[in-house]
């Protein structure tokens, strides 16, 4: 039995005769496809492989949010498996609303393998108890711009409840102001 042979694939174009925007494309598909089993990758893989724009790495990684980052010799970011994973561990954590610092100190509680889980767990804990500070107020707004909805006729007259309430409100918010520098003044 005879193994059926390929047909032996066409020799690409040489360089010169390629356009550079297709050699790019041809550079760029051939990078993400053979990147797939190959570390390091360079910035747009990484930032494909963790769901976040480009701009997003670059700005985790002035944070200092991702440390070390080989780059290549003419200057490029090569990113490893561990810097992807860390990416993706910045992504969730934003997701669930973790703030820049919080996220900088879940990253080192990670990395470190001594950790006590209650260190995190207070991380958490205090992140929940904001969220829900933060609920709390929206549904205050809420149910006061449902207030304000329901008193407003909505019709062809200028009157509106609602920009009463929303001019009141500032003028109530400068005497306030005035009086505070009055205060601070004696």
């Amino acid at each position: 039995m005879t193994a059926a042979r390929k047909a032996p694939a066409a020799a690409p174009a040489p360089p010169a005769q390629r356009a550079p925007k297709a050699r790019a494309t041809q550079a760029g598909r051939a990078a993400t496809t053979k990147a797939i089993a190959t570390w390091p990758v360079a910035i747009s893989v990484a930032a494909q492989r963790a769901g976040i724009s480009a701009r997003m790495v670059r700005h985790y990684e002035s944070l200092g949010l991702v440390k070390g980052v080989a780059r290549t010799d003419s200057g490029y970011r090569q990113y490893t498996e561990a810097d992807v994973h860390a990416l993706h561990f910045i992504r969730r954590s934003r997701d669930l609303g973790f703030s820049m610092e919080e996220i900088a100190e879940l990253l080192g509680l990670w990395h470190n393998r001594s950790r006590a889980s209650s260190q995190v767990k207070r991380i958490a804990q205090q992140h929940v108890e904001d969220l829900s500070e933060r609920i709390a107020q929206m549904q205050a707004m809420q149910r006061s711009l449902q207030t304000l909805v329901s008193c407003c006729q909505g019709n062809d007259r200028p009157e509106c409840p609602i920009l009463d309430d929303l001019a009141a409100g500032q003028a109530q918010h400068d005497s306030h102001k005035t009086t505070r520098k009055t205060l601070s003044k004696k």
